[in-house]
């Protein structure tokens, strides 16, 4: 049995190409972290639930249509980027963040494993060109501060079921972040994934609304 496994069990439609992919992210995340620390020691052991099936939590929120432009801010080594581009193999993604040693590894991941549907580069999100359907991150910041990130980056049209606008991964309770923001969203992880380490995880769905850039 191996880790890819878990990730099977609820993706169960994954083709030989993702699969392998899937498979060989172990053998590589263990790689570059005995070099830059991109998963938290601890963590590298549970890459396959605590960083993989997480980030694919937004998947089972929205699923992304083909020609579909996401932005993933603060990637750090590549979450939720990197699951969510091999998942969604037609879909653009386009992963940023401040620390560059991080967006290395991130290339480096993503060139080995084939993944053409992605680009990953040092930047803040502040500076990002161009127009998404959705924002994706992992818990970098308070939503307030992360609004003022990547506001304006919001394409108009709408192509998914759920407005455009941010999926952001986050744990506990999230009232007081949020009071301020009455049309969001929280969908409850426990909903999707039966492993104890969701218990608490949510992904927040925050519609933006279009706004062209003066």
């Amino acid at each position: 049995m191996t880790a890819v496994t878990t990730i099977l069990k609820y993706f169960p439609e994954l083709s030989e190409t993702q699969i392998a992919q899937f498979t060989a992210l172990d053998k590589l995340y263990k790689h570059w972290n005995a070099q830059i620390n991109v998963v938290s020691r601890k963590d590298i052991d549970e890459l396959y639930v605590r960083h993989i099936l997480h980030s694919l939590g937004i998947a089972k929120v929205q699923k992304f249509k083909p020609g579909a432009k996401i932005l993933d801010v603060g990637t750090g080594g590549g979450f939720p980027g990197i699951p969510l581009a091999i998942l969604f193999p037609e879909t653009e993604f386009f992963l940023v963040d401040a620390i560059g040693k991080k967006i290395k590894v991130v290339n480096e991941i993503a060139e080995e494993i084939g993944l053409i549907n992605l680009k990953a580069e040092h930047m803040r999100a502040e500076k990002v060109k161009g127009e998404f359907d959705f924002i994706v991150s992992r818990a970098v910041t308070a939503m307030p501060d992360f609004i003022k990130w990547v506001k304006n980056k919001c394409a108009k049209k709408n192509n998914h079921s759920l407005k455009n606008g941010i999926l952001y991964l986050k744990g506990g309770d999230l009232t007081e972040e949020l009071k301020d923001f009455p049309n969001s969203n929280l969908y409850e992880l426990p909903n999707y994934f039966k492993e104890d380490f969701f218990e608490t995880k949510k992904v927040v769905h925050l519609p933006l609304k279009y706004k062209p850039r003066k």
